[in-house]
């Protein structure tokens, strides 16, 4: 035996310091444990790792204790083998004077049984000791880390302990079984050794053990943390009760929800973790341990978990800001607006979009929206994002204080705006369809969600209005959800509508349908055509009569002109939009819901209104200024998008397809009639006979004066230069020009420029609100760097297009297998060659030869296909898209190998590469034709993080690919969104917003998995491609810094 101890030399501690350390083994002031292994205690000591806090294991030697001199030095040999910074380390070990000691780290925060019902534990710090407990078990599993593979056979809450940082670290696994690493049979033991309640069912009936059976074990810890509460309740040592099966019919029954820990000071448990992290506990506890996931499984969906909840998290904003931007509630200064739930402030915070004005909700509890209520909004408005929903920017909930913060939309809400002589109707039909698409958002089965909702108190009051008229419907937070496959109705205990938009069947039965949301919408869009809201009230504020039944009235006797809203400041509506506008008004207050429309379909009506009402307002524009060869007012129809030319030549006018006004106004107009004639060209079919200018950017200051005519109030403009190379061989996307407004000392970059269907190119220079028809801007341009001349043809305003609101919050893997009805025929032929890339070793799962199971068998390969895994080598990570196609990302480490590498628990592959002193980026490697998809294009993706310093990296970046023949083939991507200065910017608005430029290729853009990606490179997939890319800043400033995941393949 001592010759056996000599190796651990290194590992021995003197009995003298450890009694030193333990006051003598001192019960009363250091003992903090005991079991049938004798006690242990904790004390100050020396080891092999430093000097710290230490648990120090004094075992009994009773002979009748099982942990004798042989377990003793097998928990010596394994603890000295296995380490990981989820497992319990042994620092040294004491055999001295009829002792036998083992010492370990000590997690001071003990237990995580101790925590299960404890409000201290967040519901992201349960889901991340979840998370290490597993990665310790994982490493444990998994043979490639070690020449052995370990089963802990006692995984339980009391065995996994906490450390100040409350970070999971399973312990007591020092006798654990062993097994060879290539060992593919169960281990048959004696004696099941486990924990009543914990035991894998078939280990406790057959004494075979296999590492499934850890898993069970733990799918049963998941499930405490889950429910707060222990698995067994014991009475005088016997089990009185086994909650494991109550838990798992709960699951089945979908009735989990309703049991998890819930506790007034904590956040809740957010939809999307709750579902991850029950379905992969249910998982475990499969009773066949071929359906159960492998730990490493376990470590992936755990992981997905935790991001969906710290989503939440990254919602919280302290309340000290809170009382701060609103000087402490100030009624006087910050108030504007309240209602039965409290009162609504106004003031600058910090929040997960960045900073600015918000509202701030105060809810008063004794108005009776309490926890629940509260909680409710925030899961609610967390989940459905959309352009015309009022956002949830973060939340507070601190001591008696619950408070909810959203988007500040400045000119509140619509009710107030209904008898507006400055409304007019073209803004008006533009507010009804905005709120027509949030709440068509809402009621959609086919977005991406679980569950749709009802809004369930639509008015105009709950239309609220930002700076440039775009609607957004508020109050979502309270909404009725409902499976998003629901057929039937949805029955509620109290209709809480308004009085006088509520559905009258919601109203007598309690019985709600997305149609109870269509007649409200119905009576807003009449209060809109009338001017006037749908209710009178007394001198008490009580409802005195409700003008909807008259308003129907009007409509079927054909009377509408009677109660259209009219204003000597605005043209009347047009008699076409007019009649499809009260059709569907109509129709959605139809009194049996079958004969109401979808909201969808509202949607549409409304679009075909405006676009008749936007035709006149162009044709009003025409006749004012058209040429003498054109005198119908047909012809005007034809130009409406090519557009055409008014002010004498000088400004070229169109609408887009919202019908907004887009104006250029020709260079020459702006340069005034100081600039030499001769330098305007007509060689480059200019829309203006003056032609393009000369421009000398190398040597020449240009001062431009532009002033516009025709553009629509209330609409976002972005301001554009309009120019073509000189040179065809110089043209490039990536360009410095360099301007600033009259009065300004600082330059600003654009830095972007892009071709566009017209063959004129063009770069953004500004944004702003547009408050009237006419603006006027001083323009001074200093020029580009890369350049000697080239040809400028006008200053251009386009209306800025909002792209489709892309939810970023969501896990990668979205993609739901099991709804997908064409699965079959996006199983690729080679797909069990595919699984027998994984890590994992999924196809040990599928033992099955029977034709049924042969088809279970491919059902599960197309689910874990989609959801994606790590191949054997631990250096690709290869999925599916939603249409079948391969997916393989490669590890950054497995590239750049030379490169320093950092841990990152957030990498698929648990690591990255971080840049030092580079300039260039060298990617050489060859794409796999086994993971892409034959005569398919795809794109290639750099995956990666900035350091908090961006300032380096706002430039271009040049791409340069040294496969081509004819030489390098460069292309430009941004490390950063380019961004753009904001005139005159409003309260509370940034001074620079994202650029929004979809036709870019090259613009990098937030992963749903919190990294960012940039496209580099394209390809058509074959046999085995080569990939060639030197990447550098067109600066050719240094990439030290720069933290890289890998470089993605997805098809386009």
């Amino acid at each position: 035996m001592d010759a056996f101890l000599q190796k651990f030399q290194h590992l021995k501690i003197q009995l003298e310091d450890i009694k030193e350390a333990t006051n003598d083994f001192n019960n009363e002031k250091n003992r903090i444990g005991c079991g049938g292994f004798g006690n242990v205690y904790k004390g100050e000591l020396s080891h092999s790792e430093g000097r710290s806090m230490v648990a120090i294991k004094r075992l009994n030697l009773d002979p009748r204790n099982l942990q004798g001199t042989p377990e003793f030095l097998k928990e010596i040999t394994t603890l000295s083998q296995y380490k990981h910074e989820n497992l319990i380390s042994l620092l040294g070990f004491c055999r001295e004077g009829g002792e036998l000691i083992l010492v370990y780290e000590h997690a001071s925060h003990g237990s995580l049984d101790r925590y299960i019902n404890s409000p201290l534990l967040t519901w992201s710090q349960r889901i991340k000791i979840c998370l290490d407990a597993a990665k310790g078990l994982s490493y444990l599993h998994d043979p490639r880390e070690t020449h052995q593979r370990l089963i802990h056979c006692d995984v339980k809450s009391a065995n996994i302990l906490l450390d100040d940082n409350w970070n999971g670290k399973v312990s007591d696994f020092g006798l654990s079984i062993m097994g060879p690493a290539n060992e593919k049979q169960s281990v048959i033991v004696t004696v099941a050794a486990g924990t009543q309640g914990y035991i894998d069912p078939l280990y406790w009936m057959t004494n075979t053990l296999t590492k499934e059976s850890d898993v069970y074990s733990l799918g049963v810890v998941l499930l405490e943390v889950l429910c707060g509460r222990l698995c067994c309740t014991f009475s005088n040592g016997r089990v009185l009760q086994d909650l494991v099966r109550t838990w798992i019919e709960s699951y089945e029954e979908k009735k989990l929800y309703d049991i998890i820990f819930k506790y007034p000071t904590i956040e809740p448990l957010e939809q999307g973790a709750f579902e991850t992290f029950s379905d992969i506990a249910y998982r475990c506890l499969k009773e066949s341990r071929e359906d159960r996931p492998r730990m490493a499984e376990v470590v992936t969906e755990l992981a997905t978990a935790l991001g969906y909840q710290k989503q939440f998290q990254d919602l919280k904003i302290p309340l000290e800001e809170i009382t701060s931007a609103t000087n402490d509630f100030n009624v006087e200064k910050n108030y504007i607006g309240g209602g039965a739930f409290g009162k609504v402030y106004r003031g600058e915070v910090s929040h997960c979009k960045g900073r600015s004005m918000t509202a701030i909700k105060r809810i008063d509890p004794k108005y009776g929206q309490g926890v629940p209520k509260f909680l409710k909004e925030i899961r609610t408005l967390s989940c459905y994002r959309h352009e015309n929903i009022v956002s949830l920017l973060g939340f507070c909930y601190q001591g008696d204080e619950m408070i909810l913060v959203y988007e500040h939309v400045s000119r509140g809400s619509l009710d107030r705006y209904l008898d507006s002589p400055h409304l007019t109707w073209s803004q008006r039909l533009k507010i009804c369809l905005d709120a027509a698409k949030g709440l068509r958002y809402l009621h959609d089965q086919r977005e991406e969600r679980h569950q749709r909702l009802i809004h369930c108190d639509v008015k105009s009051a709950n239309i609220l209005l930002d700076d440039q008229w775009n609607a957004k419907v508020s109050d979502v937070g309270l909404s009725i959800m409902g499976p998003a496959n629901e057929q039937n109705s949805v029955i509620v205990t109290v209709a809480e509508s308004t009085p006088g938009y509520c559905d009258p069947q919601y109203a007598m039965s309690h019985t709600l349908t997305k149609e109870s949301d269509v007649y409200s919408f119905g009576v807003v869009l009449l209060e809109i055509f009338c001017g006037m809201l749908c209710s009178r009230l007394d001198c008490k504020g009580h409802v005195e009569n409700i003008l909807v039944p008259t308003w129907k009235e009007c409509y079927e006797q054909k009377k509408l002109n009677d109660i259209i809203f009219k204003s000597p400041t605005i043209q009347p509506m047009d008699q076409s939009a007019l009649k499809i506008f009260s059709d569907i008004a109509y129709r959605c207050l139809k009194e049996s819901r079958e004969d109401r429309p979808k909201m969808a379909e509202v949607v549409a009506e409304l679009e075909r209104s405006l676009d008749l009402l936007n035709c006149q307002e162009f044709i009003g524009e025409w006749n004012k200024q058209r040429p003498l060869n054109y005198r119908s007012d047909v012809e005007p129809m034809k130009f409406q998008s090519k557009g055409i030319l008014l002010n004498h030549g000088k400004t070229w006018f169109s609408l887009n397809k919202k019908g907004e006004h887009c104006e250029m106004i020709s260079i020459g107009e702006c340069l005034g009639s100081d600039v030499e004639r001769f330098r305007f060209s007509s060689e480059y079919n200019s829309r203006f006979a003056v032609g393009t200018y000369k421009w000398y950017i190398y040597n020449e200051e240009l001062k431009a004066d532009v002033k516009t005519q025709f553009l629509s109030p209330g609409i976002t403009y972005a301001v554009n230069f309009v120019f073509r190379f000189a040179d065809k061989k110089e043209r490039s996307e990536s360009i410095s020009l360099k301007y600033r407004l009259q009065g300004e000392t600082e330059n600003s970059i654009s830095h972007l420029a892009y071709e566009r269907e017209d063959e004129w190119w063009m770069c953004e220079l500004y944004q702003f609100s547009c408050d009237h028809r006419i603006v006027d801007l001083q323009i001074m341009f200093e020029g580009y760097d890369n350049f000697s001349y080239i040809y400028v043809e006008g200053i251009e305003f386009q209306p800025l297009e909002n792209e489709e609101h892309i939810d970023d919050k969501q896990p990668i893997s979205d993609l739901d297998s099991d709804s997908d009805a064409n699965w079959e025929e996006k199983l690729p032929a080679d797909y069990e060659d595919l699984m027998k890339l994984s890590k994992k070793g999924i196809f040990d799962y599928f033992p099955w030869t029977s034709k049924k199971k042969k088809e279970k068998k491919k059902k599960k390969a197309y689910s874990i296909l989609c959801k994606g895994f790590l191949t054997n080598d631990g250096s690709k990570w290869f999925s599916f898209d939603k249409n079948g196609k391969k997916c393989h990302m490669l590890s950054a480490a497995l590239i750049w190998r030379w490169e320093r590498k950092v841990l990152l628990p957030e990498s698929r592959f648990g690591k990255a590469i971080q840049l030092g002193d580079n300039s260039y980026i060298f990617i050489e490697t060859n794409v796999q034709s086994q993971l892409v998809s034959s005569e398919t294009t795809y794109a290639c993706y750099l995956v990666y993080k900035l350091p908090e310093d961006q300032s380096r990296f706002e430039g271009p970046m040049k791409v340069s690919d040294q496969q081509c023949d004819s030489g390098d083939k460069i292309s430009y991507s941004y490390l950063t969104s380019t961004q753009t200065p904001v005139i005159r910017p409003k309260a509370g608005q940034n001074t620079h917003n994202p650029l929004n430029w979809p036709k870019f290729k090259g613009l990098p853009r937030q992963r749903k998995d919190g990294w960012i990606e940039v496209k580099i490179w394209e390809f058509l997939a074959g046999t085995t491609v080569n990939m060639n890319l030197a990447l550098c800043l067109s600066n050719y400033k240094k990439l030290s810094g720069l933290i890289i995941e890998g470089i993605e393949f997805r098809p386009i």
